[in-house]
């Protein structure tokens, strides 16, 4: 059974989290000029999870209204949990004017996590001047970030990059090597085709496998 937008507004003032919880799933159904207003009342709630929700929620139902408030959350947000969740939103727009704002905390942010959020946004905006940051990530420490950034890579089809990733190909973390057989076959050249070719025999089924589909789209796209 459905809820109506009264209902849900009313369930989203009930003093039971979970109340509360179940009413933000129901915005799904929802249209976003309808949701977006309702989502604001939540947004500031005392539980973490139902602000989780709520930002979240902001990326998929997109009115002009989200950029701005995603960006202000993502700049002035105390909880690094919150400030990561409103990054990957800002992702789900693809709106062109999060690149600086998503470079910035990428940056800037003194948290893993979100410049984990940061790096995997920027590949969802698909804008090839994320190239630098994106090499930049794959330096860092935390082995997140490098499967981030070697997946955003990917995303922005950055071939000039080929080298900077393909030190990754024996990488003792065989999920780093998995991203980077998703990402080669979004970035076609002769050392895509001949590391795929290396990848497609790793020891691991993902890695293999996924090697196997990226060289059969860079054939196809040759082809």
């Amino acid at each position: 059974m459905s809820l109506s937008i009264d209902e849900i507004s009313s369930q989203l003032d009930s003093e039971s989290s979970r109340d509360r919880m179940i009413a933000l799933a129901s915005l799904r159904q929802i249209p976003a000029e309808d949701a977006v207003p309702l989502i604001k009342k939540v947004l500031n709630d005392e539980s973490l999870q139902i602000r989780s929700m709520a930002v979240f929620a902001l990326g998929l139902k997109q009115t002009d209204e989200c950029y701005p408030i995603l960006i202000h959350i993502l700049e002035n947000e105390k909880d690094y949990g919150i400030r990561a969740d409103a990054a990957g939103a800002l992702g789900y727009l693809e709106d062109i004017r999060a690149f600086e704002p998503l470079v910035r905390a990428f940056y800037e942010d003194t948290d893993w996590l979100v410049r984990f959020s940061a790096a995997v946004a920027l590949g969802n905006l698909k804008d090839p001047r994320a190239r630098d940051v994106l090499v930049r990530a794959l330096d860092s420490e935390e082995v997140v970030l490098q499967q981030a950034a070697i997946a955003a890579l990917g995303e922005i089809k950055a071939v000039d990059a080929v080298d900077q990733v393909l030190r990754f190909a024996q990488s003792e973390d065989w999920l780093v090597r998995q991203r980077l057989a998703e990402a080669l076959g979004h970035m076609p050249s002769e050392k895509s085709i001949s590391a795929l070719k290396y990848l497609e025999k790793d020891s691991n089924p993902s890695v293999a496998q996924a090697s196997r589909l990226s060289l059969q789209k860079l054939m196809r796209d040759e082809g």
